[in-house]
């Protein structure tokens, strides 16, 4: 078994999840992450120097924009993004063996094409695969692994299925991957992460690193789908909201807006108990009246306000206004969570604490937890900007599963 770590590089990188879990795994070292906004930038680069204690980080994390491929390879000047060497030169010579990431999944998700009048058709963000295939000619690595929406296998923004393209572009560039995508869904409460998320998860192999092996590349998926992957579903013990978070500092409504640095706040303490990230969100007392009532009615069993149109119905009597969809969900205690959305930096009506006393969404750290982030993970920017970025991550404990799996598949093979 092979004692040297892997070198990746983590494309569409967000705050880290996946590069995280990656690290975390122990046999796989991180030479560059590309992602175009700035906080996750912040937050990925502090993570790499503190946590992994690299010393380059801040160069290693490259905001650009993925799309102009040879400036991001060959280094760029730009009023944007500023100035980088571009990836060749922060690489040097080692050798790219996996390409991690997934692009950004706003054009595939389901919830997105509701809500754009066009169904997401005219969404670059559709195409952003074919810049992920470029990275991968270019460096050609003996494996990659994407993550994407289970949105992706429905979505057809020019009518042609984008899991077509997506699969002959893989082809094309040079590597083997799984016949039908629905076969890479996982849902990660199955692998003992206290939450409901659904994800495609897509192995790559290079079908020139093994050609002179026999249908290598299909054996080695069916390995990796089949076998190595449903081992660690089976051994895994269902986590649920209350071993993610029951032991945070209780946040308590306050009888009177507080205001500190200028911003205000209805809970307290508001400094979260000293936790990282666990600060209150602000709600007027009406949310925090609808808010302990739905805590309540879970608390005592009477579940007066489960189904969809009771809770639709709450909405308008509380608001005055109609909605085609529920507003509102109370985490269960004794449940994994439902899936934690970039939409939480809008609103948290649909992640509501449990404990009714507290009458609250759930804080970025809760978010964070239910996204298995250590409390360590730095989250860096305004809040909303927070909430966004752990809900567009990979849970990290998922993504050391997955690395997991990978490091056998590669010292296997």
């Amino acid at each position: 078994m092979s004692k040297r770590k892997y070198n990746t590089i983590d494309l569409f990188a967000g705050c880290g999840g996946l590069m995280d879990g990656f690290m975390q795994e122990g046999g796989f070292n991180t030479l560059a992450c590309v992602e175009w906004e700035t906080y996750p930038c912040l937050t990925i680069a502090n993570r790499l120097e503190k946590k992994w204690l690299h010393k380059n980080a801040k160069e290693e994390v490259v905001r650009f924009d993925i799309q102009r491929t040879e400036e991001l390879i060959n280094g760029f000047d730009d009023k944007e993004y500023g100035k980088h060497v571009g990836l060749d030169k922060i690489i040097g010579g080692e050798k790219v063996d996996v390409v991690i990431g997934g692009p950004p999944c706003q054009a595939y998700s389901l919830a997105g094409r509701i809500r754009d009048p066009y169904g997401m058709k005219n969404d670059y963000r559709n195409y952003l695969f074919e810049s992920y295939i470029r990275i991968l000619e270019y460096y050609n690595p003996k494996f990659f692994i994407f993550e994407n929406v289970v949105g992706m296998l429905s979505a057809a923004p020019d009518g042609t299925p984008i899991v077509n393209r997506i699969k002959k572009a893989f082809d094309d560039a040079g590597y083997c991957v799984i016949d039908d995508f629905k076969d890479a869904v996982f849902d990660v409460a199955d692998y003992g992460i206290p939450q409901h998320r659904k994800r495609v998860i897509i192995l790559g192999i290079n079908k020139r690193s093994f050609s002179k092996q026999d249908n290598i590349g299909n054996k080695i998926l069916d390995d990796f789908y089949n076998v190595i992957m449903p081992k660690y579903r089976e051994q895994a013990k269902q986590r649920t909201v209350r071993d993610a978070i029951g032991d945070l500092p209780a946040l308590m409504p306050s009888k009177d807006i507080i205001i500190h640095n200028g911003h205000k706040f209805s809970h307290i303490p508001i400094d979260g108990g000293g936790i990282l990230n666990h600060e209150p969100r602000f709600h007027n007392e009406r949310d925090q009246k609808i808010f302990a009532m739905l805590g309540e009615d879970i608390a005592s069993e009477r579940n007066e306000f489960v189904s969809i149109e009771s809770l639709k119905a709450l909405y308008t009597k509380m608001t005055g206004k109609k909605s085609n969809i529920h507003k509102y969900y109370v985490l269960r205690w004794d449940e994994p969570s439902n899936t934690i959305p970039a939409h939480l930096y809008k609103d948290g009506m649909r992640h509501i604490h449990p404990d009714p006393k507290q009458a609250r969404s759930i804080t970025v750290r809760e978010a964070a937890r239910l996204q298995t982030f250590d409390d360590d993970f730095e989250l860096i920017g305004p809040m909303m900007e927070q909430y966004k970025m752990v809900g567009n991550a990979v849970p990290s404990a998922f993504a050391f599963i997955i690395a997991d799996a990978l490091k056998k598949i590669i010292d296997r093979y």
